[in-house]
C-alpha cells in the first residue's frame, strides 16, 4: 500500500511538472505580432535566384514571383537578397559590371532588359515584406580565373586594388580607396532603390587558408595610420572598423530610415582566449581571424541590428547552440537581434544526428522564445527553406508562425509614426463588400509601407496585440472583404493603421461596426 501510494505521487508529481512545463512553453511560444521572419536569397552560384545559368528575363521573373508568393504563404516578412554577390551587380550599375550568376557571362545585361533589384522590390513590397540589400564588401573572384571578369570590371582598371589570397581575388581592405569606392556602391543604391536596408554577412577578411598570411605586409608598411609594427590585427581590425563607421554614416545621411546589419561568424570569441567571449571553443573567431569586432560596432551603434549565424546544434560540444543564443542575447548592447538559423542543413545526410532527428531548427526556435531580446530569424536559405525539410513548414504554420507577423521597428533609429488613416468606411456592391480608407500620403520615412486592417468579432475593439486579430496587411487602401479567406459574418469592428518606413504604427483609426 506504502509502496504503491509513493509510485501513484511520483506518477502524479511527473505529470504535474511536465503539464507545468507544457504549459510554461505554451505560454512564452505564442506567434508574435513583431517579429523578423526572414530568408537569405543566395545568388552566388545560383543558389536560390536564379535557379541556374540561361534563363530568360520572363523565366527569371516568373521563379521570383513563386518563390515570394511561396515565402508570403508561410508568412515570412523579409527577404535577404544578395545583389552583389562577387564585385559585380544584379541591378543596372555604372560601377560594377552585371553579375555572371545572373546573365552566364559577367557584364552581360538581361535580354530582353529589366531592372531585377527593382522588379523583386517592387514584387516583395507589394506583398508587405521588407528588402534588405545584401553585399559582401571584399570578394572579387570565387577562383583565380580572371578571364571570367568582364573587360569594364574596375580590375583592370586599377589592379593596385586587389590582393590574391588562398586562390581568390579581394579589394585590399588596408586602401582608402577600396573604402572610398565601397561607399560609392552602397550609396549608388541607398540612392536609387527603394530598399529597406543594407545588409553584410561573415566575409569581411576571408576565412584562413591553410597556414597563408593574408597578404598585406606591404600595406601596411605604407599605411599603418599610427600602428605600431606588432599591430598588424589591430590595423586590420581598424581597416573594417572604419567602413563598417563611413557605410553607417553614408547611408543615414541619404535615407535615415534604411537600416544597416550584419550578419557575422557565431562566435565573437571564445572564452579561454577573452573573459567576454563564450563559453565555446571554436575553430575560427570572428576578432581573431575575421578581424570583425562586431561588439564594438553594437556598443557604438554603427550597426542597427545584428544576425549571428549560429549553425550549430543545441549541445554541441564546441559550440553550443544554447550557449551562444545566451550570449548574444546579452551582448547584443539593446540593438536589434535577429538569429541566423541553418533551414538548409535539414535532413542533410551528412549532417550530425540532431539534424537528421526531428527538426532541429524548430527546437531552436521554441529556445529563442526564452530569450525576449531575440527579435526574429533568419533562415539560410530560401530554397532549402521552402523544401518543407523535417516538415519545418508545417511546424511553422501550426505553431510559431501561424500568423502574420509585423517587422520590429529598429531601437537605433530614431523614427516617428505616420499620419492617421481618415474616413474609413464599408461600401457594399452587390455581394461584395469593400472596406476604404483615405490614403496617407506623407514622404521620407514616415511614407506608408502598408496598411493593417484588424477585425473584432462583435462591436467592440479587442486586443490589438494579438497578431491572430489582423485580418490582412496591403498597400492599398481597399480591401473587398468577400475576397478573403477568412469569413466574415454578422457583427464586426474593423480598425486601420498605416506604418512606415521607419516600421512605426499610426494611431488606430477605430472604425465601422456592421453586420457582414
Amino acid at each position: 500500500m506504502h509502496t504503491y501510494f509513493i509510485e501513484s505521487m511520483k506518477k502524479i508529481g511527473y505529470t504535474l511538472i511536465v503539464f507545468f512545463i507544457t504549459i510554461s512553453i505554451t505560454i512564452v511560444a505564442q506567434p508574435k505580432k513583431r517579429e523578423m521572419r526572414a530568408v537569405w536569397i543566395a545568388t552566388v552560384a545560383n543558389i536560390d535566384w536564379p535557379s541556374q545559368n540561361g534563363l530568360t528575363s520572363q523565366q527569371q521573373r516568373e521563379e521570383m514571383r513563386t518563390m515570394l508568393d511561396s515565402l508570403q504563404k508561410n508568412n515570412i516578412n523579409t527577404i535577404i537578397l544578395q545583389i552583389r554577390p562577387t564585385a559585380d551587380a544584379i541591378y543596372p550599375s555604372a560601377l560594377e559590371p552585371w553579375s555572371s550568376w545572373l546573365t552566364g557571362k559577367q557584364g552581360q545585361k538581361p535580354n530582353p532588359y529589366y531592372d531585377p533589384l527593382q522588379f523583386i522590390i517592387d514584387e516583395a513590397h507589394r506583398r508587405c515584406m521588407e528588402v534588405h540589400a545584401w553585399l559582401n564588401p571584399y570578394r572579387v573572384t570565387n577562383s583565380d580565373n580572371i578571364r571570367q571578369l568582364s573587360k569594364d570590371h574596375l580590375y583592370f582598371k586599377n589592379k593596385d586594388l586587389f590582393i590574391k589570397y588562398g586562390g581568390k581575388y579581394y579589394f585590399n581592405p588596408g586602401l582608402d580607396e577600396t573604402r572610398i569606392f565601397l561607399n560609392r556602391v552602397v550609396e549608388d543604391v541607398v540612392e536609387h532603390y527603394d530598399i529597406d536596408a543594407i545588409h553584410f554577412d561573415d566575409y569581411f577578411y576571408p576565412y584562413r587558408v591553410g597556414n597563408e598570411e593574408f597578404p598585406d605586409d606591404a600595406t601596411f608598411k605604407q599605411f599603418p595610420r599610427g600602428f605600431a609594427p606588432n599591430q598588424k590585427d589591430d590595423w586590420r581590425r581598424n581597416n573594417v572598423n572604419m567602413i563598417i563607421s563611413e557605410l553607417h554614416e553614408t547611408i543615414k545621411n541619404l535615407k535615415p530610415w534604411v537600416q544597416f546589419g550584419v550578419s557575422p561568424f557565431g562566435v565573437w570569441r571564445n572564452s579561454n582566449v577573452d573573459p567576454r567571449g563564450s563559453n565555446t571553443r571554436a575553430g575560427v573567431q570572428n576578432y581573431d581571424d575575421l578581424y570583425a569586432d562586431v561588439l564594438k560596432w553594437l556598443k557604438e551603434g554603427t550597426i542597427d541590428y545584428v544576425v549571428p549565424q549560429l549553425y550549430w546544434e543545441i549541445g554541441k560540444k564546441v559550440a553550443d547552440y544554447d550557449v551562444l543564443v545566451k550570449w548574444w542575447s546579452e551582448n547584443s548592447y539593446g540593438k536589434n537581434l535577429y538569429i541566423g538559423l541553418y533551414a538548409s542543413q535539414l535532413g542533410q545526410r551528412e549532417a550530425n544526428a540532431a539534424w537528421r532527428n526531428g527538426n532541429e531548427v524548430i527546437r531552436q526556435l521554441n529556445l529563442n522564445t526564452h530569450y525576449p531580446q531575440v527579435d526574429g530569424a533568419v533562415f539560410f536559405s530560401a530554397r532549402g527553406f521552402l523544401q518543407n525539410k523535417q516538415g519545418l513548414l508545417d511546424s511553422l504554420k501550426h505553431g510559431l508562425y501561424k500568423y502574420p507577423s509585423i517587422q520590429p521597428f529598429n531601437r537605433n533609429i530614431q523614427g516617428e509614426a505616420s499620419a492617421q488613416p481618415q474616413n474609413i468606411r464599408i461600401l457594399r456592391d452587390g455581394k461584395d463588400a469593400y472596406l476604404l480608407w483615405d490614403e496617407v500620403n506623407e514622404e521620407g520615412g514616415c511614407a506608408t509601407a502598408y496598411y493593417i486592417v484588424y477585425a473584432f468579432k462583435g462591436k467592440k475593439v479587442g486586443d490589438m496585440n494579438n497578431p491572430a486579430n489582423i485580418l490582412v496587411r496591403t498597400t492599398e487602401n481597399c480591401v473587398n472583404l468577400r475576397e478573403l479567406g477568412q469569413k466574415i459574418r454578422g457583427n464586426y469592428t474593423f480598425v486601420v493603421t498605416a506604418l512606415n518606413r521607419y516600421k512605426y504604427e499610426s494611431i488606430p483609426t477605430y472604425g465601422v461596426t456592421r453586420r457582414m
